[in-house]
């Protein structure tokens, strides 16, 4: 099996591993016979700072130019305002129509993020030198056996529903079952779709379904996404609508696993920024 990797002329493919058909990580020989290792997310994230002629360099945390970083600040700004909206709703007394109004604002920027991380996987390099393999830029792909595209599409879709449900919340006069259907149901498969998009990205850094590489950043990133989106299913399941009281299974619950969720989010994403701050070069990777 191989990945989407294109080798340069003259190089040898040896060994290719990863989750189940997945191909996440790969071995090729150089002509003159030393081995580089790829691996599809550090490949796929690898943003060098730059220096300028006069030796400067780019600050990791201002990076406006680059798509990595505006990906994290859209994803930081969406989780900020599920963690703000979640524990408002906490304690306030009465709905209030500015909790849902966040919410809703919080899922367009995890879309917008969402979108941008997908982008990432459609036009990624398919080179191992930076700019060797970069072609036109596509709005869209059809690459189901690769592990980021898979994880990226799910996720987006996870997003969009997440746009309908918190759309859906901000009106009112829904009965047990209306507010079920457009309410909890697309929010119940937003949380399914964020969860298997969690474990594909987990995956994908571990090259196997299940690993603790805790000494990487990376790992940290998707395991903080992982918990993040265990957290969402909680809130999700705990906010299903009884139809003999009105009320949901567990208000405080769902309202405090959405609040953690989004904290997990908010580090995960802050930490993207950094992540594609490599000046790792992909031959060294």
């Amino acid at each position: 099996m191989s990945g989407y990797l294109n080798i340069p002329e003259g190089w040898e493919r040896l060994r290719s591993s990863g989750p189940g058909r997945f191909v996440t990580s790969e071995v090729v020989r150089r002509p003159d016979g030393s081995e580089v290792r790829w691996h599809s997310r550090a490949h796929r994230k690898r943003q060098p700072i730059e220096v300028t002629a006069s030796g400067a360099r780019e600050r990791v945390w201002w990076r406006p130019h680059k798509r990595s970083w505006w990906m994290g600040v859209l994803f930081a700004v969406g989780s900020t305002c599920f963690l703000v909206a979640a524990l408002a709703a906490q304690w306030a007394s009465t709905p209030r129509e500015g909790i849902g109004v966040t919410f809703f604002i919080g899922s367009i920027f995890f879309t917008s993020a969402a979108y941008l991380q997908y982008s990432e996987a459609v036009n990624v390099e398919r080179a191992l030198e930076p700019g060797a393999g970069r072609g036109r830029w596509k709005p869209a792909s059809w690459e189901p056996r690769r592990i980021d595209w898979v994880a990226s599409a799910v996720q987006l879709a996870g997003t969009l529903f997440f746009n309908i449900s918190t759309f859906a919340a901000m009106k009112h006069g829904f009965t047990t079952h209306q507010t079920n259907a457009r309410v909890w149901g697309p929010d119940a498969l937003g949380s399914i779709c964020f969860l298997i998009a969690s474990e594909l990205a987990y995956a994908e850094v571990c090259h196997r379904w299940v690993c603790f590489r805790n000494r990487t950043l990376s790992w940290w990133i998707v395991a903080l996404n992982m918990s993040g989106s265990i957290a969402f299913g909680i809130a999700a399941v705990a906010s299903l609508v009884e139809p003999s009281t009105g009320l949901p299974l567990s208000a405080r619950i769902s309202n405090g696993g959405t609040a953690l969720g989004g904290l997990c989010f908010l580090i995960g994403a802050l930490a993207l920024i950094p992540e594609a701050a490599s000046e790792e070069t992909p031959a060294g990777a």
